[in-house]
């Protein structure tokens, strides 16, 4: 089945809506329609067709036929309700600790047409009678199953009656209709719709109320009157549940009693006891109450037999305690579901809960190091509750083996099967370390595909206190002795949170933004872990190959006569690697990963480990293959695309902590991505993301420059967006790409032949942007006047270099690199070219030459060279394309925006104007904001654009 799209029910909730009834009920339909006359857009599922409807002609009315599309009232509500009146905003005032985020650019968006809104209004009533289980079986005219709305309380009356007072005449347009009908019979259709599940069958015991396809049963007309009865009778019923006084000195339980009562539908604060009801014909609630009153016992005692022995005059009926603990469980809210009521006496109910308890049974590990490090677990039980208190273990056998109804403290109680069932098996399976001190932190666990309560207990509340400290820890940490440098305020933190982490046996993600020093961070700890006997041992970093020369140079800079070699290229070995750092790269671990993982390591660090973000991959899997006594993961994204990306590394710093990745997909991803969508309409709050980050944060340390304290040596950082035009030969072939590949998209490719085009069109129309020659694969043909960007970066780069700058160029495209490093050789500039066929021993060549001065414009593949390099006297940095990925982007600019540096740093990115660069500028600012949430996936998720969106997004614009 094709779902609705956001921008999809958008596009709907602009057209005008009517309902057109059917029989049943849920093969009604929701016609969307242009009053202007035009075409509706397609959605899925829909119908195209034609209506004929009401519509103004001159000064009055006339029934014109109209283009519309048809949707199921299913297949309708994402864009009813997307139209659907916004709530009112909380008047909570925010709490000092959440202070309110700025808002976020968005663009405008077209209001929905009122007739869609008011429909969208009536779902919302429908959708609220549904979850308060205001449904009755029926039979339609035509003799089919279907469920009705109702019955209604007089709030209910006087919201049906204010919503069709209130319909704007194009959302009534059918011929012939009242808009009071047109509502009911709408209600009607959603909740026809909606209870096709097989609860309904087990609801009314008939399985044509489960059905989707139209059941014929004309059989049944005679009991669904019955049934449905009490959407036209003056009464309706309640059951009270009462326990009879008894003496404290027999000390026996009270009898449950069952009081059937009579509620007034049109006054409901009318109401009387049956016993009362039948005792006297003198009452207000009317002649036919008692008949009424009888037909509403037969109904209920469909839905609940032990209720026939109300009849043939209901009064006032005893309860066996079999039946109460029925009635306590499923049978109440049966009953609610057919708008029979159950209340309870307030002082026995409500107050017998039961919670889950974690570690109670356990005392506190003496040795958290093994604990969480080998096969530690954690006791879970439930503990039963009186208004609040834990009960006795006598008292919780007396829930246990007593009946419905037992007196604790003073006070009879009645308890539910449920709680009877916690109470005799109060021991559930054990938590694993990690799962315990994850439960500590989030206060909830999984029990039976249930999500539930937990309370930890004093020492692993203690542990999570601890943990959630920045500051937390044993005692002040000092940096080692061997270090030959003076750690920054935020790195001594940093230092003391990973010896913390890894002193416990567990592991984390250091996220500092790039820059600010993570690898001098971790060479500390590494040197503090020596200083302890039961911490020693050699320390493997896996990086990318770029990166092995400048952990080796930082190693010999702040941590000279530690050992470090390399593992890496032909010959490499282990031998006599029992301390100090061993460096290798992913590619080289991936091959080794048995080896690497048969030797002993005290510390294993995977740097930039955004490269093992896809557990899939086998990189990640092989990483996983490497033991060691504790690990770290360096990265400054640790959310470049997807909150998968997130499970990834933390499930290898911390194996167990989020639990499978299924499981975090769908406890975590789908509902923050849930709420995400509401809060984007105003609505609710991203409760889980909060509580995600709750879990998450004592695993992550996250610092960014701007952080306050962080680094305020740091020089300051101008960004500039610089607009450039297109020459005429770029005009010429932009319009040509957009033309040409456009109509091949319209002639109706699909699925990932589709994709494969718009890709191909945008990645065209980037190229021409940067130049011709690019795009026409012209390796030697002239590059001067034919380019708006190439013209704006000599401009810059003769500015730069006349003030003794120097300057980064990045760009995604080697070919593009290799035309920049011609042109700049011809025009006599000095330059070189890093990209990712360079050899390692070039690459620190070069990034040495580049840092002594030997020449000002360093050419940069920003996908070789967007990470780990330390290029501080570069104090410009040029984007000549765009990434098209904020985070990516950013890591590259901040090559030189770092530690070490001394300059203000001035980033220009290159865009051509009234071209989709232009566009997808602003994009890629709102999409900065989502760097720690789900993120879309760049180029790829514009191919779901639509053929019109698309041609909107690349379209040539003039900028006169």
């Amino acid at each position: 089945m094709e779902w609705m799209t956001l921008r999809q029910a958008e596009q709907l909730s602009c057209c005008a809506a009517v309902f057109e009834p059917g029989d049943p009920a849920r093969t009604g339909r929701i016609a969307f329609w242009r009053p202007d006359g035009g075409t509706p857009p397609a959605a899925p599922g829909g119908e195209p067709g034609e209506a004929g409807l009401v519509v103004p002609d001159g000064d009055g009315f006339a029934v014109r036929t109209v283009p519309v599309v048809r949707l199921t009232p299913a297949g309708a509500l994402p864009a009813l309700l997307h139209a659907r009146p916004p709530p009112r905003p909380p008047t909570r005032p925010r709490p000092p600790c959440l202070p309110r985020p700025p808002p976020r650019p968005t663009p405008p968006k077209p209001p929905p047409h009122p007739a869609t809104a008011f429909w969208g209004a009536v779902t919302a009533l429908a959708l609220h009678l549904i979850a308060r289980e205001r449904l009755l079986p029926g039979v339609s005219p035509a003799g089919y199953d279907t469920w009705r709305a109702g019955p209604f309380d007089a709030d209910d009356i006087a919201r049906i009656r204010a919503l069709a007072d209130a319909a704007p005449g194009e959302a009534v347009a059918v011929p012939g209709t009242d808009p009071h009908m047109l509502v009911r019979a709408f209600l009607d259709a959603v909740a026809d719709t909606l209870p096709r599940t097989p609860a309904a069958e087990l609801a009314t015991g008939r399985a044509a109320f489960a059905a989707t396809e139209p059941q014929h049963v004309p059989r049944l007309r005679a009991w669904a009157e019955e049934i449905s009865a009490g959407l036209d009778s003056g009464v309706r019923m309640s059951l009270r549940v009462e326990l009879t006084d008894t003496t404290e000195a027999d000390n026996r339980p009270p009898r449950p009693r069952l009081v059937p009562r009579a509620h007034s539908l049109a006054d409901p604060t009318l109401a009387l006891d049956a016993d009362d009801l039948f005792a006297r014909a003198d009452h207000a609630l009317g002649p036919r109450a008692q008949a009424d009153m009888v037909l509403a016992v037969r109904r209920a005692a469909s839905v609940w037999q032990p209720l026939e022995r109300l009849l043939p005059v209901p009064t006032a009926l005893d309860l066996t305690d079999e039946e109460l603990r029925d009635l306590l469980g499923g049978a109440a809210g049966r009953l609610a579901g057919h708008g029979i009521d159950v209340t309870w006496p307030e002082t026995s109910t409500g107050a017998l809960t039961a919670r889950a308890v974690a570690g109670a049974d356990r005392t506190p590990p003496a040795d958290l190091r093994s604990f969480f490090g080998g096969d530690g677990t954690v006791d879970l039980r439930w503990r039963l509750e009186l208004d609040g208190g834990p009960l006795t273990d006598d008292e919780a056998a007396t829930v246990a083996d007593g009946g419905a109804v037992v007196r604790l403290r003073g006070r009879w109680i009645l308890v539910d099967a449920r709680i009877a069932r916690k109470a005799r098996d109060r021991r559930l399976p054990p938590l694993t370390a990690v799962e315990a001190l994850a439960v500590a932190l989030t206060g909830h666990t999984d029990i039976g595909g249930e999500r539930v309560r937990v309370a930890p207990s004093a020492w692993l509340d203690a542990l999570r206190r601890a943990l959630t400290d920045p500051d937390g820890g044993d005692g002040p940490v000092d940096q080692p002795a061997r270090l030959t440098a003076t750690l920054r305020d935020y790195q001594l933190r940093g230092l003391r949170w990973m010896d913390r982490m890894t002193s416990l046996g567990l592991g984390g993600c250091l996220a500092d933004d790039m820059g600010l020093g993570k690898t001098i961070q971790l060479i500390s700890l590494h040197l503090l872990r020596q200083e302890r006997p039961e911490d020693r041992g050699p320390t493997l970093v896996v990086c990318p190959a770029s990166l092995l020369g400048n952990w080796e140079r930082e190693v010999g800079r702040f941590a000279p006569g530690t050992p470090v070699r390399r593992y890496h290229g032909p010959g490499r070995t282990l031998d006599g690697a029992d301390e100090g750092f061993v460096l290798t790269t992913y590619g080289t671990m991936r091959l080794d990963a048995a080896r690497l993982g048969a030797h002993s390591w005290g510390l294993v660090v995977a740097d930039e480990a955004q490269h093992v973000k896809n557990p899939h991959s086998s990189t990640a899997k092989a990483l996983r293959l490497i033991g060691a006594r504790a690990r770290i993961a360096l990265t400054g994204t640790p959310v470049e695309n997807n909150l998968s990306e997130l499970w990834a590394v933390l499930d290898w710093t911390t194996p167990g902590l989020l639990g499978t990745h299924r499981r975090f997909r769908t406890r975590w991803i789908a509902p923050i991505e849930a709420e995400r969508v509401l809060a984007a309409e105003g609505e609710g709050e991203q409760h889980t993301a909060r509580l995600l980050a709750q879990l998450v944060r004592p695993f992550l340390l996250r610092r960014r420059k701007t952080d306050p304290g962080i680094a305020p040596e740091l020089p300051p950082k101008t960004e500039t967006d610089r607009p450039v035009g297109l020459t005429a030969e770029q005009e010429s072939l932009y319009r040509k790409q957009v033309e040409t590949v456009m109509g091949e998209i319209r002639a109706g490719a699909g699925g990932i032949a589709r994709s494969g085009l718009v890709l191909k069109l945008l990645t065209g129309l980037k190229q021409i942007c940067n130049h011709p020659a690019q795009f026409l694969k012209e390796d030697q043909a002239p590059l001067t006047g034919r380019s708006g960007k190439l013209e704006l970066l000599d401009e810059l780069l003769a500015t730069i270099t006349a003030e003794g700058g120097a300057a980064l160029v990045f760009t995604q495209y080697v070919t593009m690199a290799r035309l920049l490093e011609r042109h700049l050789r011809d025009r006599g500039t000095p330059a070189a070219l890093l990209h990712g066929g360079t050899p390692v021993a070039k690459r620190e060549e070069l990034v040495r030459r580049f840092q002594d001065g030997e020449f000002p414009v360093f050419l940069l593949s920003l996908k070789a060279a967007g990470t780990g390099l330390n290029l501080t006297r570069a104090d410009h940095v040029v984007h000549y394309d765009r990434w098209w990925n904020p985070a990516v982007e950013a890591q590259a600019t901040d090559r030189a925006h770092r530690i070490g540096q001394t300059r203000a740093v001035q980033v220009h990115r290159l865009i051509a104007e009234g071209t989709v660069e232009d566009r997808i500028a602003a994009l890629l600012e709102a999409k900065k904001e989502l760097a720690d949430a789900v993120l879309g996936s760049g180029e790829q998720a514009l191919t779901e654009l639509s053929n019109d969106e698309l041609a909107n997004l690349v379209e040539l614009r003039s900028m006169a």
